[in-house]
């Protein structure tokens, strides 16, 4: 059989072609990649030092029809982007200007046997046309579109931690081909926690954060903990409970955790007189009804100049209109009544999330990547981008000669090889055997 000739679309640094490549391989098929698109630097710096390539490409729109080589499947994960308001069988006219209509117009031309997309589990319900449908506008447009070029489709979300690797990460894998549609459920379930890819014996973090932390909690209270202030439950830190920006009084404290949830109920609104939003900052007499104390300002004053609080006022909502058309956000109301509110968010602190070594990694994105930290005897200290590799399935003999910064950008964007391999081993037998022309037993069992 001749090698299997393939291109890797908005490759990142690959992750899909590994797959591809290793379940091809354990079908008894070689594989060819005849063509790779990426445009980050660092990415392609990735790319060239861990695969051979034919041809390679940067931005995929600038790539003529005719400038393609023929090829049997097309790998593909790219970006979700709503499409226009048409929809309704219109050919390329309502995904134009989209990086979908790339992936369409290749296949019209080049008619390959199959292909694999993926995309975030968001692109399910993306532009939902209303609130109770159970899948949006852009992946109906998106397997229609496909249908409409000859291919049988099927799609299903799947979770890395389901397939053997420490992460809860849930995306979306659309896979079709000419001949049949591929069978997207009961796969084998494999589980691993997150100990069983960690190194050891490495440097601790020197910081004042990682320092209160751990002088405030023990290691084993720390694991699984979240470190942000408008988040709560059992398994978050806030910034006073380690006493991050200075003192805080057992009272304090009391205030401060009473008001973070005080502040997300709607009751304040419609009081105020303002479209609900999650954090309100709450006026004197406001707190007084949950939390009377004789020395309340001082201690509310107190909060704000060592900044755990911040005295604002609250924001309406404020619709704007332009020539290309509204658009709607939040400004805060000088006639309103100022209040206190919580500070920091989400990305506030050098470190956002401590793993638990018995546990899962939550889903990793590149924006807080470099702030998980890992245990590692009785210290903390940062994942090293080979954990980060290993959480998403590549091989020890995968390299990332770029700085951790760029290599962290790019593990939060990549694909979780281990979930590839999977659902390209089904496309590799399904592929087999619709070549045979003599089908005397089965190619694959799976």
């Amino acid at each position: 059989m001749k090698p299997v000739k393939f291109i890797d679309l908005f490759a990142g640094i690959g992750g899909l072609r590994l797959g591809f490549e290793e379940a091809f391989k354990n079908t008894g098929l070689k594989t060819e990649c005849v063509m790779t698109s990426e445009i980050k630097p660092f990415g392609l710096k990735v790319l060239e030092a861990n695969f051979s390539h034919n041809y390679i490409v940067g931005d995929i729109t600038k790539v003529k029809n005719k400038d393609i080589p023929d090829f049997d499947f097309l790998l593909g994960g790219f970006p979700c982007q709503p499409f226009s308001a048409g929809g309704k069988r219109l050919g390329f006219i309502d995904t134009r200007g989209t990086l979908f209509f790339e992936i369409e117009r290749i296949l019209a031309e080049k008619k390959p046997y199959g292909f694999i997309l993926e995309n975030v589990e968001g692109l399910v319900k993306h532009d939902v046309e209303n609130k109770n449908d159970d899948v949006g506008r852009t992946l109906k447009i998106i397997v229609e579109k496909l249908q409409l070029l000859g291919y049988q489709v099927n799609w299903k979300i799947l979770n890395s931690a389901d397939f053997g690797l420490p992460q809860a990460r849930k995306r979306i894998f659309i896979v079709g081909t000419l001949d049949g549609k591929i069978e997207l459920n009961d796969f084998a379930v494999k589980r691993k926690n997150i100990k069983t890819i960690l190194e050891k014996g490495l440097p601790s973090m020197k910081s004042k954060f990682a320092d209160l932390l751990l002088q405030h909690f023990s290691i084993e209270e720390l694991f699984g903990k979240s470190i942000k202030d408008k988040r709560g439950g059992n398994n978050n830190i806030h910034s006073w409970d380690i006493e991050l920006k200075g003192p805080v009084s057992k009272e304090q404290a009391i205030l401060l955790n009473k008001l973070f949830k005080e502040r997300r109920k709607k009751q304040w609104s419609a009081e105020i007189g303002i479209d609900w939003m999650d954090g309100i900052p709450l006026t004197l007499e406001q707190i007084k009804t949950f939390h009377d104390s004789p020395t309340l300002k001082e201690m509310l004053d107190d909060l704000v100049t060592k900044k755990y609080l911040r005295f604002e006022h609250p924001k309406s909502l404020v619709t704007e209109y332009t020539l290309l058309g509204s658009k709607t956000f939040r400004l805060e109301n000088l006639k309103l009544k100022p209040g206190y509110n919580i500070v920091s968010g989400k990305l506030s602190y050098e470190i956002n999330k401590v793993l638990d070594p018995d546990g899962i990694a939550p889903t990793l994105v590149a924006t807080d990547m470099a702030r998980l930290v890992v245990a590692d005897g009785r210290v903390l200290r940062r994942m090293t981008l080979r954990e980060g590799l290993r959480l998403f399935g590549y091989p020890e003999w995968f390299e990332m000669p770029v700085t951790i910064d760029e290599g962290f950008d790019l593990l939060g964007n990549t694909v979780a090889v281990n979930v590839v391999t999977a659902v390209s081993e089904r496309l590799a037998c399904f592929y087999k055997e619709s070549q045979l022309i003599t089908k005397l037993e089965p190619v694959c069992s799976l």
